[in-house]
């Protein structure tokens, strides 16, 4: 039987290098994800999402599988409660690409997350609109975040 996936594209009136860095870079994502992306973004290596508190809690970790700058960026996705398990580690997919619109630069931001188990469809379902929604947010509206 195969695990569920979850598919969604969103348009963002932006270059694509600006939405790489929106996914990547922390000075950004800890403005829209409440939440630090921290990696090299190297094929191969580690990243992880952690949180902005005194804590810096890891919520989410992984390997990152594909790299390709601004277009594409491929991880491994698994909560740190369950890592080294197959059964609990999930893959997203972050593509990239402009799109000839007037009044552009415009690009379409696809985000495929793959093998979920029932807990983080669940979770990622709410939870990638509500992100990407940020990100289109603050990339074409930062004052809204200035004034937060």
């Amino acid at each position: 039987m195969s695990k569920p996936s979850f598919v969604y594209t969103i348009y963002i009136h932006a270059e694509a290098d600006e939405v790489w860095r929106g996914l990547t870079e922390s000075e950004f994502t800890r403005r829209y994800w409440f939440h630090e992306n921290d990696s090299t973004w190297e094929v191969g290596s580690p990243w992880s999402h952690v949180a902005t508190n005194e804590e810096r809690t890891v919520h989410i970790m992984g390997e990152v599988l594909e790299s390709e700058r601004p277009s594409k960026l491929v991880l491994t996705w698994v909560q740190p409660e369950h890592e080294g398990d197959p059964e609990r580690t999930s893959r997203v997919t972050y593509e990239i690409e402009p799109v000839d619109w007037p009044g552009g630069p415009w690009v379409g931001l696809r985000v495929l997350h793959e093998d979920l188990d029932p807990e983080m469809a669940e979770s990622v379902s709410f939870g990638w609109p509500g992100v990407c929604s940020g990100l289109k947010t603050l990339l074409e509206s930062p004052e809204i975040f200035d004034a937060m």
